[in-house]
């Protein structure tokens, strides 16, 4: 299935937030994995790297066994038969509050890469990788992989986050890099995240982001290319969303009675017989013509997606061609229609170091082997679509010394 080894690597990454897969999985499952697997298959990829969050859903103790059966058809379909290899990593532990993120990281191997090296961050050695193992239980022992749960002082208003990451690290065609699974805090309230520009959330992901920078690029591992791929929440800039849809639109304020809080905004339109364009409340964002955050892929607001500006040096990004990836309708039977409940936003990204960057666009990678693009565009995926990159991965593609990682320290 699998092009030919001469012609480089192929590489797929996918982030997926799958909670919405744990509530209906009778309907969502299967189109999931239809739609999974078809991407596979127009691809070809020798290795497959899928970042999971909200792994079990949002009731995790009553979903779990849903977990274990989507990830025993993934490694059991004829359509995966040809990758021999496998390492499955699922933060289940959901007893354990202090560490549990419902993190899940996937990586399948295709039979016909010969040579491929994970990394033991105990030893501090590479090890070859063979079988199919699958590790849930023993997670925060497991040497070969890194995993944080966020401080709680990150986002105190949340008692229990379940927001962190896992990284790991791999060796193949002479160059070593790291896969970092990332869930960062979500916006609590629309209208707090209306308040100010940038909003107070923003600010807790920063923060948070920040901290995943600064322990993968720390001084205890040698320095690799690393690509960070997961859930970012990163939202539009409210206030600059709602100025720009609401331009000629007057604006109520409706209060709660015991605190005076504000409770819901209305913005009507100035004439038109003040017909109502927006209501927006903490759980409520209903815009008048949601096609706005579709139409040549809301490219229209990617101006308003600013996040990543403080991290322009340390992230990096291929530019964005596909619609916002939340807040999808979790309705099996709407593909494209947005839930009312957030303003839409591009919540799922796959960013990678300038280093890793330089690998991704080597010319070999003509511009058909080179793809950014979310995974089932016009069925329901649950309220996020996945979101993947498909590239092309060459021999000695890696740093000068990376070809130390081909025959030094590895078991």
């Amino acid at each position: 299935m699998a092009g030919k080894q001469t012609a480089g690597s192929g590489i797929l990454l996918v982030t997926a937030n799958v909670g919405s897969l744990f509530e209906d999985p009778d309907n969502l499952q299967k189109t999931w994995l239809r739609e999974f697997y078809q991407t596979v298959q127009s691809h070809k990829p020798h290795f497959i790297a899928v970042h999971c969050q909200e792994v079990g859903g949002k009731n995790f103790e009553a979903s779990m066994s849903h977990v274990d059966s989507f990830v025993k058809e993934l490694l059991s379909s004829d359509a995966m038969k040809e990758y021999n290899r496998a390492r499955v990593y699922l933060d289940e532990n959901y007893k354990s509050q202090e560490h549990f993120t419902a993190l899940g990281s996937c990586y399948f191997i295709h039979e016909s890469l010969k040579n491929i090296h994970q990394f033991d961050f105990k030893a501090k050695k590479f090890r070859k990788v063979v079988g199919k193992e699958i590790y849930s239980d023993t997670l925060d022992s497991t040497p070969m992989l890194e995993k944080e749960k966020f401080p709680q002082d990150y986002f105190p208003e949340c008692k229990w986050s379940r927001k962190g990451f896992i990284r790991t690290r791999w060796a193949l065609a002479d160059c070593a890099f790291d896969l970092v699974n990332i869930h960062l805090f979500h916006d609590a309230s629309n209208i707090l995240a209306w308040e100010k520009s940038p909003s107070v959330y923003s600010g807790t992901r920063q923060k948070a982001l920040g901290f995943v920078l600064d322990r993968i690029t720390d001084q205890r591992f040698e320095k690799v290319p690393y690509f960070v791929f997961g859930d970012f929440n990163f939202r539009l800039d409210t206030r600059q969303v709602v100025e720009s849809l609401c331009s000629n639109s007057s604006m109520q304020t409706v209060r709660t009675g015991d605190n005076n809080e504000v409770d819901k905004l209305i913005f009507r339109e100035t004439e038109n017989d003040r017909k109502v364009v927006l209501e927006i409340e903490k759980k409520l964002f209903n815009y008048i013509n949601q096609d706005v955050f579709r139409e040549n892929n809301g490219n229209l607001f990617l101006q308003f997606d600013s996040e990543l500006s403080c991290f322009k040096e340390r992230l990096h990004e291929l530019e964005v061609c596909f619609p916002p990836s939340y807040p999808y309708s979790e309705d099996s039977s709407q593909g494209k229609q947005y839930m009312d409940t957030r303003c839409p936003a591009w919540c799922d990204r796959i960013l990678m170091s300038a280093t890793a960057k330089d690998l991704v666009l080597k010319p070999e990678n003509e511009e058909k082997t080179l793809v950014y693009d979310n995974i089932g565009a016009n069925v329901c995926m649950g309220d996020h679509k996945p979101v993947y990159l498909s590239f092309r991965l060459t021999a000695g593609a890696g740093k000068p010394n990376a070809n130390k990682h081909k025959c030094c320290n590895v078991q």
